[in-house]
């Protein structure tokens, strides 16, 4: 735990997942005591972690937010909740999502038939049912929060809705410093992938967030992943110009037969991937294929249990 800015600290867990850390902000409150922003992923260990953390803690928690519903965000806030009695806060579209995708809502098939339906091999289609359930274990999230949205006041931070990285992701922003969860990353794009029953369009939607952080032109960002970000507006920039050199890539690889998102993830990310790490490319790939379709840069091809991308100009 280190002071970060203005009294802000900063909590690091170690993970065992591609990314190997995640951050944890804890905010002093106007109450005098603290707003924990995201607790972690689930692990077996993770009350006693927080414990050790509230233990040094001068004053009580009162409130923790969630930016999104993400294992490694959302995963111990029964957890910390518990220790603190503190009530939690999510977006009401996050945890509609968050329930459908860890709780009683969840479907086991969902996400293999979505992986055979764009071309994933059978095996890794399958490998998901063992994956999912080990991925559920990890996420204790807190029923019926208090629900938030766009422009709500939590303690004098403004809650911003960031979608893109997760569809309901939110952020606070206060005086010129930004609590971006994953909507910015120093070192590494965020991920933006289209899921079953998300957003139709998450490319889009990141890119409107992105444009958003360039106009507020918050002083700082605190990114859940990584170093401060000392110039959120220029990163925001580097983003976009990501994304259109990637959309350029997209295209260039549909020209040819019908392929499925599978099949351009492999050109887009041809180096050797986990199953694991391929279903966030293939994810991914999808985002920026329907990004194209939807402004008559490419076209889709539904039939046979199978989705297919051409290029716009292949009959």
């Amino acid at each position: 735990m280190v002071e970060v800015e203005g009294g802000i600290r900063r909590v690091t867990f170690a993970m065992p997942l591609g990314i190997d850390h995640v951050h944890c902000y804890l905010l002093p409150a106007s109450g005098g005591g603290w707003t924990i922003v995201d607790t972690g992923l689930g692990l077996p260990d993770a009350g006693e972690r927080w414990s050790r953390i509230v233990e040094r803690l001068d004053a009580p928690v009162e409130r923790i937010v969630i930016t999104h519903f993400h294992p490694d965000h959302v995963g111990a806030a029964a957890d910390v909740a518990g220790l603190t009695s503190a009530p939690v806060l999510q977006g009401a579209q996050d945890y509609e999502q968050c329930v459908s995708t860890w709780g009683e809502h969840r479907i086991e098939s969902r996400m293999p038939d979505y992986l055979r339906e764009h071309g994933a091999p059978e095996a890794d289609a399958e490998s998901f049912y063992e994956e999912g359930k080990a991925f559920v274990k990890l996420v204790r999230y807190a029923r019926d929060p208090e629900l938030l949205m766009a422009g709500d006041d939590v303690d004098g931070w403004e809650v911003l809705h960031l979608p893109g990285h997760a569809d309901g992701h939110l952020a606070l922003l206060r005086e010129g410093l930004l609590v971006a969860g994953d909507t910015l990353l120093g070192s590494i794009s965020p991920t933006v992938g289209l899921y079953p029953d998300s957003r139709p369009d998450p490319l889009a939607d990141y890119l409107t967030s992105l444009e958003r952080i360039v106009e507020l032109a918050p002083r700082i960002a605190l990114p859940g992943h990584g170093e401060l970000i000392d110039d959120p507006a220029g990163r925001s920039r580097e983003l976009i110009a990501h994304h259109a050199e990637r959309l350029e890539q997209t295209a260039a690889a549909l020209d040819g037969q019908p392929q499925s998102a599978y099949d351009v993830s492999m050109s887009i990310f041809p180096e050797p991937l986990s199953p694991t790490l391929r279903r966030f490319a293939l994810a991914e790939t999808r985002a920026h294929l329907e990004y194209l379709v939807r402004r008559d840069g490419a076209r889709r091809v539904d039939g046979g249990g199978r989705v297919l991308y051409s290029d716009k100009d292949r009959p």
